[in-house]
């Protein structure tokens, strides 16, 4: 609508002006008839006419904005619009999903023990298959109580973890990260130990009775490994043909990785110690002789590799929509878009409480803090 419109809708203003009618001064005569003399009126001052005209300018602008603002008022119909502004989570929980990657990787350790059961029946006897040779071997003599440092280790690492893990406040994504690459590695190594199975790398290992057709023995032998979490410090782990390729060095490697990933930059100190923790862990394997070198070094590259191309496109989003993405050739392409699907940023390093605190706790955290700030 034009705003000559809304003017003409608008009741007209009434201007009262007065208008004076200065007629010329007559000449008055003197008393002798002759017209008197007079001075010319000075003209008025410029300054008190400039001042006028600004006025009147300045009453004409506030009588149309009055006017107009007027006929807005009168004809123009207000829609209000509610805009719910969401706000977008980048970082979903998604608590279900990260259980759905628990039963992932609890069911391919199951798998595994069951695997090594299988496995131990075809394994060779030491004195028809003597033990491979190794180079490593060959350079370095067996020590007893090697393979005791690196489970060892492996339980320090693997606590630590778990205890940095229960203070991220993301624990969520970055669990189901830890399940899947637990869960995938797992099933590797059943794949790897059931098409191969290798003979003992060393004349000291005792291997456990074969049962051949006892299958309630086996499912007893089954139960006692996972109860040990399948260690030999806890004495469940007796059965041989679990070795290509190492599960400890899986367990070592992974846990360094996470624990370095999710932990601040400026914690090198901690991350040093995780390193020598681990990489200790994984010579002590070989010290040990209680697997081969191959076993060691497949396990590392598998570890890592799964590791790094995982996360380069958890993290690198312009990959996951790139025709030219070759890292999403994988086969478990699709079990990552499900799992990282509403993952929308980098996942930062932030760490809370695992559990809430009561509220007499945070008021007093609240004092304290203010009284910091002051």
């Amino acid at each position: 609508m034009a705003a000559s419109d809304l003017l003409q809708d608008d009741e007209q203003p009434h201007v009262e002006v007065n208008v004076t009618e200065t007629n010329p001064p007559v000449p008055q005569r003197a008393a002798n008839g002759s017209p008197a003399s007079h001075s010319p009126m000075p003209p008025p001052p410029s300054d008190a006419h400039d001042g006028k005209n600004k006025l009147s300018s300045l009453f004409k602008e506030n009588h149309l904005i009055h006017s107009l603002s007027n006929g807005l008022r009168r004809h123009c119909e207000y829609t209000k619009i509610t805009v719910t502004q969401e706000r977008v989570n980048r970082l979903p929980k998604e608590w279900w999903k990260t259980g759905v990657a628990f039963l992932y990787a609890l069911f391919n350790l199951i798998f595994t023990t069951v695997v090594i059961t299988i496995v131990h029946e075809r394994v060779p006897d030491k004195s028809v298959s003597p033990p491979l040779p190794d180079k490593f071997f060959d350079y370095v003599d067996r020590v007893p109580w090697a393979f005791t440092v690196t489970e060892v280790n492996g339980l320090i690492l693997v606590g630590l973890w778990l205890v940095q893990w229960l203070f991220l406040k993301h624990k969520a994504i970055v669990g189901r990260r830890c399940f899947f690459m637990i869960g995938t590695l797992y099933m590797y190594r059943c794949v790897t130990m059931y098409i191969t199975t290798l003979p003992v790398p060393g004349k000291h290992m005792v291997c456990a009775p074969k049962l051949y057709n006892d299958s309630t023995g086996k499912i007893w032998r089954i139960l006692r490994l996972l109860s040990g979490g399948g260690l030999s410090l806890t004495g469940s782990h007796m059965m041989c043909g679990d070795f290509l390729y190492s599960g400890h060095t899986v367990m070592l490697t992974l846990s360094y990785l996470f624990i370095k990933e999710y932990s601040p930059r400026w914690m090198w100190w901690y991350h040093w110690s995780c390193w020598v923790l681990s990489v200790s862990g994984v010579l002590f394997i070989l010290i040990a002789h209680e697997h081969y070198s191959v076993d060691v070094i497949i396990a590392y590259f598998a570890t890592t590799r799964i590791f790094w191309w995982y996360h380069t496109m958890a993290n690198t989003h312009v990959l996951r929509q790139s025709p030219n993405n070759f890292l999403s050739r994988t086969w478990w392409n699709r079990i990552f878009n499900f799992l990282e699907k509403n993952v929308q940023t980098t996942v930062p390093v932030v760490f809370e409480w695992p559990v809430t605190l009561p509220s007499c706790c945070r008021q007093r955290y609240r004092m304290v803090e203010g009284g910091r700030d002051e």
